[in-house]
């Protein structure tokens, strides 16, 4: 009986995602970078900074600001595919999986 609940439960959240699915751009761009690691991003950001230090260590402020400027990104990707992971349409394709429910 608990599992008859849990299954309904899942029906009902896939339908749910099913309404809220992500579009076909954002979909191929989470799929791609999903298989990335996650230490990627925190790296990227960490080697702007490093870069940008190396910059203006050269005096090169201009370039130090432009690389400096990395930083922010990469983490803020590296927050939202980490998201994704956890509970974006990668959760939605394994509760589509697990119920059985299609798209129509």
């Amino acid at each position: 009986m608990i599992e008859a609940e849990s299954r309904k439960a899942q029906r009902i959240n896939a339908a749910e995602a099913h309404d809220h699915a992500e579009g076909v751009v954002a979909h191929d761009l989470e799929h791609y970078t999903a298989k990335l690691p996650s230490d990627v991003w925190l790296w990227a950001a960490a080697g702007s900074m490093g870069l940008s230090l190396a910059c203006r260590l050269k005096g090169n402020r201009d370039r130090s600001l432009f690389f400096g400027q990395w930083a922010a990104p990469f983490l803020i990707i590296g927050v939202y595919n980490k998201l994704v992971k956890i509970g974006g349409s990668d959760r939605v394709e394994h509760l589509r999986d697990a119920t059985g429910f299609k798209k129509n």
